[in-house]
């Protein structure tokens, strides 16, 4: 996996009907405040899937413009997010391309024990077995977005 600086890729966030009160990646949408964060966070993450690279939690709340506070709370709100709208269409966990600078390479805890709740996770999150798992992931993310 290859990290890249978060000032490296830019997303446009200008879509047309973003605005929608029913669009649901609109920030204002009472029906879930963090949606807005999550598709956003899909949306850069797509793009380094694209590009074959993985990006620090930290990072991704630069990219997001997030402020203080609980700055990564709300990302790990938006990934959890993401973990559950990617089991349900059972499709790979983008949030595999986050990772924590502070834990060699690996996302935090949290991401496999989420993977674990949502039925794809078993083993330990500091084993061998949470590697496989992060790598599967990873490359299945990446192929998907390889695709046209």
């Amino acid at each position: 996996m290859t990290r890249v600086p978060a000032s490296a890729i830019t997303i446009d966030d200008n879509q047309s009907d973003l605005s929608s009160p029913t669009n649901p990646n609109n920030p204002t949408n009472p029906s879930n405040p963090a949606h807005g964060l999550a598709g956003r966070l899909r949306e850069h993450l797509q793009t380094l899937a694209a590009l074959r690279v993985a990006i620090s939690d930290r990072d991704l709340a630069k990219a997001m413009l997030l402020s203080p506070p609980q700055t990564m709370y709300q990302v790990t709100e938006a990934l959890e997010q993401l973990l559950a709208e990617d089991a349900a269409t059972e499709s790979p966990f983008i949030a595999a391309l986050v990772v924590s600078r502070w834990r060699s390479g690996t996302p935090a805890p949290g991401f496999f024990d989420c993977a674990a709740q949502l039925g794809r996770f078993a083993g330990d999150a500091t084993g061998p077995d949470a590697r496989v798992f992060l790598a599967a992931e990873f490359e299945a993310s990446v192929a998907l977005g390889a695709l046209p």
